[in-house]
Formats: structure tokens, sequence, C-alpha cells
């Protein structure tokens, strides 16, 4: 298939470019708060596996039960350097939840849209009015 037809795409790029069309209408709106954040795409969260019985998800984590969606990490210092904020979406628990592309991509931006919230210190309302 040429590179110009969307089935040429994997459902990684899709994905990717589902966050990144909620990310770019984002930083349009809030691009002194946003300046610096980074975003990412991870496949699914990393788990320890260390005690099954128990999965203990850190407060900074959206999930759905027990099953992480999203995560929030806040700006710090780490071997004597700023890391600036991350937000990280997590592809396979979003795509199980959805039925259809366009479901997904609401998926997507309700995540987005509440990460960002609790980042920036305010409710979803107001980081996107139309959601």
């Amino acid at each position: 298939m040429p590179d110009e037809v969307p089935l040429a795409r994997s459902r990684a790029e899709q994905f990717d470019d589902l966050v990144l069309d909620v990310v770019e209408d984002l930083e349009r709106r809030w691009e002194r708060e946003l300046a610096g954040v980074e975003f990412a795409v991870e496949d699914v969260p990393w788990v320890d596996h260390t005690s099954p019985d128990e999965v203990v998800l850190d407060p900074d984590v959206l999930d759905d039960g027990t099953v992480p969606l999203a995560r929030v990490l806040p700006p710090h210092r780490e071997d004597g350097r700023e890391v600036p904020a991350r937000i990280v979406v997590y592809r396979r628990p979003l795509e199980i939840r959805a039925h259809d592309r366009d479901d997904l991509a609401d998926l997507v931006r309700d995540v987005v849209v509440d990460q960002v919230a609790v980042l920036l210190g305010r409710d979803p309302e107001e980081i996107d009015p139309t959601g």
C-alpha cells in the first residue's frame, strides 16, 4: 500500500495520531502552561508482578478498576538535572475499551484532558469545555 493510504499505518501509529491531535489542540489553548510538558504513548503499563495478589497503583495513575489507562509524572530532579513533566497514555488498555475508531478518539481525548487537568490542578471541563 502507498504511504498516503490510511491502511498503510499501523494501529500504533494511528493511536499516536489520535493522541497528537488532542495534544496539539490543547497546546493551542494552554500553550504557556503546557510548555515543556512531554507526552508519550506506551503499549501497556509496567506492572510490578512481585505481588500478584495485589496490584497497587501510584496515585498519579488514571485507572479503570485496576487497569492503568494513563499516568502523570510531575517535573522532578534526577541525577542533578531537571526532568520535565510527562503524561503517558497506555494504548492497549484504551483500544480494548473502545468499540470503534470514533469511540477510541473520544476516549483518548477524555484521558488526555483528564491528565492535563491533573497536571495543571484544574477541572477537566476547564481544560476542554467542549468535552
